[in-house]
């Protein structure tokens, strides 16, 4: 087949860059030809969050990205759609993450499928933001007209769409392993790496730092007096996106700056296995979502997880076989963490890990994408 893929790519950084061109890999494995449309404006500079939207990462040599699309011009949109659309693809998916996104995303997708062979398919993150703003339902909505059918990365997704199109065809597809940050390290090689202390254990809290994903939660459990007598730190790896000035405050008045490691600038592709490698778990204490990727990342590199019971956050992480699943409240995660090392889990829980993770391949993801494309036909 012919595949285009719309969404985020190189030279843009983060989780959605790193998704879409893993996509691609999995495409062109298969024997497909696949073209990447990506953004040469994403996000207006007064709208993002944090220090810079790229990367200084060389750019894949492997990849064919077209850096084409602006978010905010409607012109640009008419001139990409028609482009794509005179590729005469099999197959154009969309990533779709953010209703600022819609009229974007929207305008393209129609004018793709104008073409008359061009299946749309989006691969959708979340259809309600877990930051709300006024206008999302419609801007999602007129996302939603424009495609042939949904891939949804959980149930609670999938069951989301249903408020927008019921009759649409949609199928449950969980995220893949993001398999593309290296091969693992050994615990000491990591530790060498970032520079941690030998004869301590460590928790890690990864990614953009968001109010909704409950950083101030995991801070609380850290102040409980167990966890205050164990030798564990707490790394907190990713980029503020959110006001730090209440974290910081937050870490004062609990007095746990000798429990926390802060690494809050953004964490490069390459480093990223350097920090799973040396945690003994992976906390995710979010107060709502859909999915996430650190699971994911979780399972590639064999490293139990602690989430809370949000969203679709449960449908990945079987409770007591994989990680725990907890109740969105600072004592319920100091008792995951305090079971966690009191009755020494950690290799156990590695061990059904490296079961688990067999059903998350790339592999299933094409085969549910292809499975849709014939139910569009």
């Amino acid at each position: 087949m012919k595949v285009v893929i719309l969404g985020s790519a190189h030279p843009l950084r983060g989780g959605l860059a790193s998704y879409n061109e893993r996509l691609a890999r999995a495409y062109i494995e298969q024997g497909h030809k696949v073209l990447i449309y990506t953004f040469s404006l994403q996000y207006p500079s007064f709208l993002f969050p944090g220090t810079t939207q790229y990367s200084d990462q060389p750019i894949p040599d492997d990849l064919f990205i077209h850096v084409k699309v602006n978010s905010v011009n409607p012109f640009n949109w008419w001139q990409v759609g028609k482009e794509i659309a005179a590729l005469q693809a099999d197959l154009l998916l969309v990533k779709f993450w953010l209703p600022f996104m819609g009229p974007c995303l929207g305008t393209i997708a129609r004018l793709v499928r104008k073409n008359g062979k061009t299946k749309v398919i989006s691969i959708i993150d979340n259809i309600i933001p877990h930051e709300k703003r006024p206008g999302d339902f419609t801007l999602a909505k007129y996302f939603v007209n424009s495609v042939d059918g949904f891939i949804a990365m959980s149930e609670s997704v999938l069951g989301d769409l249903n408020k927008f199109d019921a009759s649409k065809p949609k199928l449950y597809s969980p995220h893949p392993l993001f398999d593309n940050f290296g091969e693992a390290v050994k615990k000491n090689e990591a530790y060498e790496k970032l520079g941690l202390a030998i004869n301590e254990e460590h928790l890690l809290f990864f990614g953009f730092i968001r109010d909704y994903k409950g950083l101030d939660l995991l801070l609380h459990a850290m102040s409980d007096e167990r966890i205050r007598q164990m030798h564990v730190k707490l790394i907190v790896a990713g980029e503020f996106y959110s006001d730090p000035k209440p974290y910081l405050e937050l870490i004062k008045e609990l007095k746990l700056e000798d429990k926390l490691i802060l690494r809050t600038d953004f964490i490069a592709d390459d480093e990223v296995r350097y920090y799973f490698c040396a945690a003994d778990m992976v906390v995710q204490p979010y107060k709502h979502a859909t999915q996430s990727g650190v699971t994911q990342i979780c399972y590639y590199f064999d490293r139990p997880m602690l989430v809370t019971n949000v969203g679709g956050l449960p449908e990945m992480v079987p409770h007591g076989k994989v990680g725990y699943v907890v109740a969105p409240e600072a004592k319920a995660i100091a008792d995951a963490i305090v079971d966690f090392y009191v009755n020494h889990q950690e290799f156990k829980m590695r061990d059904t890990i490296k079961i688990e993770k067999k059903k998350y391949a790339w592999t299933e993801m094409l085969d549910k994408i292809e499975a849709l494309r014939r139910m569009t036909s």
